[in-house]
């Protein structure tokens, strides 16, 4: 199992963690492809974003497998290994197949310390056993109840190529026996027609309720769209958590209560994605600023129009821009208009008082960033696709990676670099590099960025035609084959583009000037020298006023006599 550091856990007295992630759902009907898509910003610092791959296999009778948390690489124990595995790449199996996640925490004593399954092991074995998203909350459930679950909560994304679903899952804290204490949890499907979202707060609240357990499955199933553990109110009940009557039982008011942190800066990101594709969301306003007892907004919404696949992946880069959270309009932002804070969320001002900055979808943070497409209508093995690319969402290209790559490009690999082993033939590296020159100097060279972006962007999303054609009349080995090497070819593209999208920079914006260009060339004098430097006056106008009201008459120039 791969070992990465992603510690995502909320902080529910003061301000959210720094380490947190972010998914949006889209079904089937909502998008404009009838794909099911999801997306994952896997956030947290110190990780190092690789494309991790597990092989499909066969295994004995008796084969056991270790399992090591995922957040520390800590050992946790082992499990029996499944009959069969199928072949998994990031986040995606080979039946179309993808789960993503997004930490809540939740009630501490709620951990069980003598679990065995952690959230990230949860979701890579159960993509090496399950085919299908249903079959897949099954195989999570079960794997919890039997081994015990090593995490805090978490809120799930499981889709395919059908179906999308949420489910939130919390364990039962530790026994004194040291044997598993299992999990509750509660699963709902989002309707074909909507999009969902969750970000490190846990969004179930009611939900359909069934009178009796469902034997073959083990759990309640009131309809076709909900499924939840048979415990879950009991268990609740029983640690004080829910009084009442059943039929008024909220997942997250017992076992994630709202905060003003778990709101401002975990749910507000689901409603800026939400604002994208719906028309009310300025009527939750009042929730977003923190308000705990505001009418929340919804599990899922019915977008205005059909969401397309370039639409999730800049929605995975939002920074609240045009909301009346913007964090480009405030003295903030610099003279540059950044989004970004450097002193991370929380800070503590002049006068002593707590504060914080906005925690924004696509952040520095991120390891990785990835969109899975889900499509039904083609074979599984190009009907699947994992749009990845390692580091912050804003500043990378999606490169398409099939879900039946059974070979890591060298770019998207671990063995090449780490955390702190630099390589210039690592995606990893190579998106920091440029991500690094853009982040200070956002308004001038983040449009360089963004034209680069849009190139690949486009080139990658209208080649899919061409690969589907190629693959169209070949066989399994040899349609794996050629999407395997496809997968390698469009990672070599990319860090191609963005090997002269970091020269570019560095040329163009040197020593905080800006160098001329026409037609994608410097230019330069009659006599072969670099032309003249253009030194433009990028300062926000909201920016120099701020400077002016600091700094008094120092930099005013005297009037001529």
């Amino acid at each position: 199992m791969k070992k990465v550091l992603l510690s995502i856990f909320a902080v529910l007295t003061a301000f959210v963690s720094a380490d947190a992630c972010t998914n949006m759902i889209v079904g089937k009907n909502a998008s404009a492809d009838g794909s099911v898509m999801v997306s994952y910003n896997a956030d947290s610092y110190g990780l190092f974003g690789n494309l991790y791959h597990w092989k499909a296999g066969m295994h004995a009778a008796g084969e056991m497998r270790q399992v090591f948390d995922w957040d520390s690489g800590r050992y946790l124990g082992e499990i029996p290994e499944a009959p069969v595995t199928y072949n998994v790449v990031g986040n995606m199996n080979e039946h179309q197949l993808c789960i993503t996640e997004t930490t809540f925490g939740g009630r501490r004593e709620c951990r069980d310390k003598n679990g065995i399954v952690d959230y990230g092991s949860l979701i890579y074995i159960t993509l090496q056993r399950a085919t299908n998203a249903r079959e897949a909350i099954k195989t999570m459930t079960e794997l919890v109840t039997k081994y015990g679950y090593a995490s805090g909560g978490e809120s799930f994304s499981i889709c395919d190529k059908n179906e999308a679903w949420i489910m939130e899952l919390i364990g039962k804290g530790t026994s004194e026996d040291g044997k598993p204490t299992g999990a509750v949890w509660c699963a709902i499907r989002i309707p074909d027609d909507c999009i969902s979202g969750h970000a490190n707060q846990a969004r179930i609240t009611t939900f359909p309720q069934a009178k009796k357990v469902d034997k073959a499955l083990g759990c309640y199933v009131p309809n076709n769209d909900v499924m939840y553990s048979a415990d879950l109110i009991p268990f609740a009940r029983k640690m004080g958590w829910f009084e009442g009557n059943d039929a008024d039982f909220s997942f997250r008011a017992a076992y994630h209560p709202l905060t003003f942190s778990g709101i401002r800066a975990c749910d507000g990101r689901v409603w800026s994605i939400f604002r994208k594709f719906t028309n009310n969301m300025d009527d939750y306003l009042g929730y977003i600023n923190g308000d705990v007892n505001a009418d929340p907004m919804p599990l899922y919404v019915k977008p205005n129009h059909k969401v397309s696949l370039r639409e999730v992946k800049d929605a995975m880069r939002d920074h609240y821009e045009g909301t009346a959270l913007d964090p480009t309009k405030d003295l903030a932002a610099g003279p540059y208009a950044s989004p970004y804070r450097a002193p991370g969320f929380k800070f503590t001002g002049a006068d002593g008082r707590a504060s914080f900055n906005e925690r924004v979808v696509g952040c520095v943070q991120s390891g990785f960033a990835l969109v899975g497409q889900l499509r039904s209508w083609l074979p599984d093995a190009v009907g699947g696709i994992l749009w990845f690319n390692c580091d912050d969402a804003t500043m990378i290209t999606y490169v398409p990676v099939y879900c039946c790559t059974y070979e890591v490009p060298e770019a998207f690999s671990d063995k090449i670099a780490g955390p702190v082993e630099f390589s210039m033939k690592s995606a990893f590296w190579m998106n920091n590099m440029v991500a690094n020159m853009v982040y200070p100097r956002w308004s001038v060279i983040y449009p360089d960025l963004r034209e680069a972006q849009n190139e690949m962007d486009d080139f990658f999303e209208a080649d899919q035609k061409n690969t589907e054609a190629l693959v169209a009349n070949k066989n399994g080995d040899d349609r794996a084959k050629i999407l395997n090497d496809l997968t390698a070819s469009y990672t070599q593209k990319f860090m191609d583009r963005w090997t002269k999208l970091f020269e570019l920079i560095v040329v163009k914006h040197n020593d905080m000037v800006v160098k001329g260009m026409k037609d994608g060339k410097f230019l330069k004098s009659e006599t072969g020298l670099a032309g003249r430097a253009e030194r433009p006056n990028y300062y926000t106008p909201e920016y120099t006023e701020e400077v002016k009201k600091a700094t008094g008459d120092r930099y005013l120039t005297p009037a001529k006599k």
